[in-house]
C-alpha cells in the first residue's frame, strides 16, 4: 500500500468532490476492498458492512496498535467515513456501485475505539489499575 498512489487527475478529482480525507484513505480502503477479495473463493461485490470489517482487519494487520491513530490523521473516525470515502472512488470512477448500495451500509458498523482498542489484552488497564487475568 505505501508505493500505491493516483494519477494526478484523479487526485484532483477527489480533492474536488471531497477534500476532508487524505490521499491516503482512499488508497487504504481501495487496499482494504483488495485485502478482502483475496479472501473470497470468487471475486464479486462485497457488502458496506464486510468492506467497512475488512478495513478494520486490514488496518489493525498492518498499523497493529496505531491502526486508530493512523486512521485519525487521514480523518477517518468511524465507519462512517469509510463510507464516505467508497462513495467519492465510486463517483471518480474507481468503483462500480450495485442498485443496493446505500451510504446507510456504513453507519456505525462498529464504534472505532472499542474496535481498534478493546480487543487488546491490555485494553483493561485503566490508569493505576492494574486487573488480574
Amino acid at each position: 500500500m505505501h508505493d500505491l498512489q493516483f494519477s494526478d487527475d484523479i487526485s484532483q478529482r477527489i480533492r474536488a468532490l471531497d477534500g476532508r480525507y487524505h490521499e491516503r484513505a482512499y488508497l487504504f480502503v481501495l487496499s482494504a476492498l483488495e485485502f478482502r477479495q483475496q479472501q473470497l473463493p470468487v471475486r464479486g461485490h462485497i457488502t458496506g458492512s464486510d468492506l467497512a470489517c475488512a478495513c478494520r482487519e486490514f488496518a489493525l494487520e498492518h498499523f497493529g496498535l496505531t491502526a486508530r491513530t493512523v486512521l485519525g490523521h487521514w480523518g477517518v473516525d468511524s465507519t462512517d467515513d469509510i463510507g464516505k470515502i467508497v462513495f467519492v472512488l465510486i463517483e471518480v470512477g474507481l468503483l462500480i456501485r450495485q442498485p443496493t448500495d446505500r451510504m446507510e451500509d456504513f453507519a456505525a458498523v462498529y464504534d472505532f475505539a472499542s474496535a481498534f482498542e478493546g480487543d487488546y489484552p491490555w485494553a483493561s488497564v485503566r490508569k493505576g489499575e492494574l486487573h488480574p487475568s
